[in-house]
């Protein structure tokens, strides 16, 4: 008897140091500290995040693009002078100068100038008295250019692609918050774990003490300490392995995290996600109908219209090179500079002095204008494939994330229960074990599955709420703490 409680009491010396060591080497990670919530991960994103600022840019530029197209209309000042003298004879000397200023209204071309053509050999035609000639008239499309033309076509393209530029802001930014939830909820779920197998490494160890000290008086066999033992190793080892986790999601998630001056931010090591009940409320019928309508202004959705406008504007463009250039021209000329001295009439502003021209050109085949309308049509109906295939997978999209929050739901039920059950059967075997009517293989067996089953409700908890990220996400909006 003496011989059996000395080998006993060396088996526990030998063990224990082991388990110490353990101990001592677990992994540093914060039980406690301060919550960081989803509602900040939401406040840092949103106004720090470099992809969202990069996002709002999209619509400047397509703003820009807008500005650039009106410069078509801007008016232009157009001057020339030419003089060349030679043998003390003037051959010519001339000066042009003309304001052209482009009308919004059917292509038209308000133009006003100044002509002095005089010299020994000036044409006669552009020759004019030493006052020279001012001119006020009007250049008009007729036929090609007078309902659209370049310039109004690619102004009302610019405007278009705004609507285009604001959609794929959005939708990038949907996606970067998105993208932040699921690491978010990545790292609840490896902290959560790591907190499991925390609390039951605690409990081990707790056991293992009590037992050692039951072996030494007697009341135990040694076995029973290995087997103790053996669980507070393995568990040291999950331990270990879940801190890693842990540090590996909070550095993902620190990915969007940065400050008001553009440099990388990093959650502290106590810092520790929000605690989320096991009582889910699934959104209504009535919310999911919500986000169905809301899908029909999906930014995917809303860059297909966009680009479909863009083309109805190409398409009425080509539609109007069809037509035959008719370009006349009109002006009212007089010699008269100012408004302050007298002008003979017959030299002033009136129906008897004036210019005028009209310009015809057609292509007898028009093979270039048709190919080009006939590609823009194809295109149409490329996009309007896209625009239907496009919007009944958005909306089965959402269904499918919708039904899969109800398989959560149902599961997460299931897993409590079995929780509650597994936590009596526990107890139980506790009970027995204290009678000796129960082995500590049991109980760690129990206790085991036990942890695993409390993993397996976080793992869903945090499935549920990616999810339901996923559902606002699929519906081309975001989802926040409102919601």
């Amino acid at each position: 008897m003496k011989l059996k409680r000395f080998l006993t009491a060396i088996l526990i010396v030998l063990l224990w140091p082991v388990t110490a060591t353990l101990a001592q080497n677990r992994p540093a990670v914060v039980d406690t500290g301060k919550v960081f919530s989803l509602d900040d991960l939401e406040g840092i994103v949103f106004k720090n995040h470099p992809i969202v600022k990069q996002a709002a840019l999209l619509s400047e530029a397509a703003k820009a693009n807008v500005l650039q197209s009106l410069g078509y209309f801007d008016p232009a000042l157009k001057a020339s002078f030419g003089r060349k003298l030679f043998g003390n004879t003037e051959y010519y000397n001339n000066w042009s100068n003309e304001l052209k200023i482009p009308l919004y209204v059917a292509g038209a071309d308000l133009k006003i100038g100044y002509d002095r053509f005089v010299g020994t050999y000036t044409n006669p035609e552009t020759r004019t008295g030493t006052d020279g000639l001012t001119a006020v008239g009007l250049s008009i499309p007729l036929g090609q250019g007078l309902l659209i033309d370049a310039r109004r076509s690619t102004l009302w393209q610019a405007k278009a692609m705004v609507s285009y530029a604001e959609a794929d802001k959005v939708k990038q930014i949907n996606t970067v918050w998105y993208t932040a939830v699921k690491d978010y909820w990545n790292w609840y779920y490896a902290y959560r774990e790591y907190m499991l197998v925390k609390e039951g490494l605690d409990l081990a160890r707790t056991r293992f003490t009590a037992v050692r000290n039951q072996t030494l008086v007697g009341d135990k066999p040694p076995i029973d300490s290995v087997e103790a033992s053996i669980t507070v190793q393995d568990r040291e080892i999950q331990l270990a392995k879940s801190a890693i986790e842990v540090q590996n999601t909070l550095l993902v998630l620190s990915n969007h995290l940065w400050n008001e001056q553009g440099s990388p931010l990093e959650l502290p090591r106590n810092a520790v996600p929000q605690t989320v009940s096991d009582k889910i409320n699934l959104p209504s019928t009535l919310a999911l109908d919500t986000l169905l309508g809301q899908a029909s202004s999906h930014p995917e959705l809303v860059k297909l219209r966009a680009k479909g406008t863009q083309l109805d504007i190409e398409r009425r463009y080509r539609q109007e090179q069809l037509k035959p250039k008719i370009n006349i021209s009109g002006a009212l000329i007089s010699s008269r500079r100012d408004f302050n001295s007298y002008v003979p009439d017959y030299y002033d502003f009136n129906w008897r002095n004036y210019k005028v021209g009209i310009e015809f050109a057609f292509p007898l085949f028009l093979r270039a204008e048709r190919g080009k309308l006939k590609d823009v049509k194809i295109k149409q109906q490329q996009l309007n494939y896209d625009l239907q295939q496009s919007g009944r997978e958005i909306n089965n999209n959402v269904r499918t994330a919708y039904n899969s929050l109800n398989a959560y739901k149902s599961q997460l039920n299931i897993q409590v229960q079995s929780i509650t059950n597994q936590q009596a059967l526990l107890k139980g075997e506790l009970q027995k074990f204290e009678l000796g009517e129960s082995t500590l293989f049991l109980i760690n067996s129990r206790e085991s599955k036990l942890i695993d089953m409390k993993i397996k409700r976080e793992s869903i908890i945090a499935g549920y709420q990616k999810s339901l990220a996923e559902l606002y996400y699929k519906a081309g909006t975001r989802q926040t703490q409102t919601n």
